[in-house]
C-alpha cells in the first residue's frame, strides 16, 4: 500500500488523483481533517483507508510491513507563521519520526522540502547537498524545512530510498482552501471577477521594475509526475536533496498576463505596497537549477506556464 500525507491539501490530494489514474486504490491518507473546505480535495478519489495526523505514528508502527511507499507531503506551510515551535513540532519532528519508521522498515520516503529554503537566493538555486548548511531561510517556515533537510543528510541511517523534493511556486487544481498562501493565478482570476482587474505587489528595490519580481512558476501536474516517478524509479535512482520546478524563472507580470488572455480578457493590471508583514522576507526571484533531476533521468517536458495558466484557469477556475 501507499501512503499521502497531506492528503486533504493542495498537492497531497492532487497527488492522491494521480495515483488513482495510475491505477493505484490501496492508499492510506493523513491529514488532521478539520477544514470542510479541504476535505472537498477528496470528493471522487479513490483510497482505503483515511488516519488522523495525530495517532499516524502508531498505525505505522503497527503496519509498515505492508508499506510499499510513503509520500509525505503533510506540513505547515504558512510562510507568514512566526511561531517556530509550531513548525518544529509538524515540519520538522514529525518528519523525523516518519523517516526513523521509513529507516526501520525499510520504506521508501518521498518527502516536501521547499525552494524557501534557499531565502535570498545568495548561494544560487542549486540543490548541491554542501550547500545546504550555509542556506538562510527567510521564515521560520523555509529554517523548519532546511533544519530536516541538514538533518536528513547527517543520518548513518537511512530509508532504503529517500528524495526531498524542494518545491518551487506550485499551482494548479485543488488550492482553493489555502486563501493567503494560494498562488497568483487563483488569486488573479478572484479578482478580475469581482473588479474586472489585479493588482500587484509594487516592486520596493530600485533595480527591479513593477510586476517583474520573478519566480519559478511549477504546474501541480508536473509536480505529481516528478513525485511519481521517484516512486517508479527509487530503486535505480540516488537518494537526496532534489529541486521541482520548470527552470525557467518568469515575472509575475507575465503569469497575470497569461490569466488575463485565458480569460479572454485584456490585461488591467495596477500596483500596491507589498504587505509590511512580508516586505522584509520577500523573495525577488527564484529559479531551479534542475540539472539533477534530469540526470536522473526525468525527461519529461514541464507545461510552459502560458499552458499551464490556460490549462487551470479554463478547465478549473472558470467553472468554480
Amino acid at each position: 500500500m501507499l501512503i499521502v500525507t497531506g492528503a486533504a491539501g493542495f498537492i497531497g490530494s492532487y497527488l492522491v488523483k494521480y495515483l488513482n489514474e495510475q491505477g493505484h486504490y490501496n492508499i492510506i491518507i493523513v491529514d488532521e481533517y478539520s477544514r470542510a473546505d479541504k476535505n472537498k480535495n477528496l470528493e471522487s478519489l479513490h483510497y482505503q483507508k483515511r488516519i488522523h495526523r495525530d495517532v499516524f505514528m502508531d498505525w505505522l508502527e503497527e503496519n509498515a510491513p505492508q508499506v510499499s511507499a510513503i509520500f509525505h507531503l503533510g506540513a505547515r506551510t504558512d510562510t507568514t507563521e512566526k511561531d517556530s515551535t509550531i513548525f518544529d513540532k509538524l515540519n520538522l519532528n514529525y518528519t523525523k519520526s516518519i523517516w526513523n519508521i521509513a529507516t526501520q522498515h525499510s520504506i521508501p520516503l518521498i518527502y516536501a522540502s521547499s525552494a524557501a529554503t534557499y531565502g535570498l537566493g545568495e548561494l544560487g538555486y542549486d540543490d548541491r547537498h554542501d550547500i545546504v548548511e550555509q542556506l538562510e531561510p527567510l521564515n521560520p517556515y523555509g529554517v523548519s524545512k532546511n533544519d530536516f533537510d541538514k538533518w536528513a543528510l547527517q543520518q548513518n541511517t537511512q530509508p532504503p530510498f529517500w528524495a526531498g523534493l524542494k518545491f518551487f511556486n506550485v499551482y494548479g487544481p485543488h488550492e482553493y482552501h489555502k486563501g493567503r498562501m494560494a498562488s497568483v493565478v487563483f488569486h488573479t482570476v478572484k479578482q478580475i471577477k469581482a473588479t474586472g482587474g489585479m493588482k500587484l505587489f509594487r516592486s520596493h528595490r530600485a533595480d527591479i521594475a513593477d510586476g517583474y519580481q520573478s519566480r519559478d512558476f511549477v504546474y501541480v501536474k508536473d509536480v505529481v509526475r516528478v513525485c511519481y516517478f521517484f516512486y517508479e524509479q527509487a530503486a535505480n535512482t540516488p537518494s537526496g536533496l532534489y529541486n521541482l520546478g520548470t527552470g525557467k524563472a518568469r515575472p509575475f507580470i507575465d503569469l497575470v498576463t497569461a490569466t488575463f488572455k485565458a480569460m479572454d480578457l485584456s490585461p488591467n493590471i495596477s500596483f500596491i505596497d507589498t504587505p509590511a508583514d512580508i516586505r522584509d522576507t520577500y523573495q525577488y526571484f527564484t529559479e531551479a537549477k534542475m540539472d539533477k533531476l534530469r540526470s536522473v533521468g526525468y525527461d519529461a517536458p514541464f507545461y510552459s506556464l502560458e499552458d499551464g495558466v490556460r490549462d487551470y484557469v479554463q478547465n478549473n477556475l472558470l467553472k468554480m
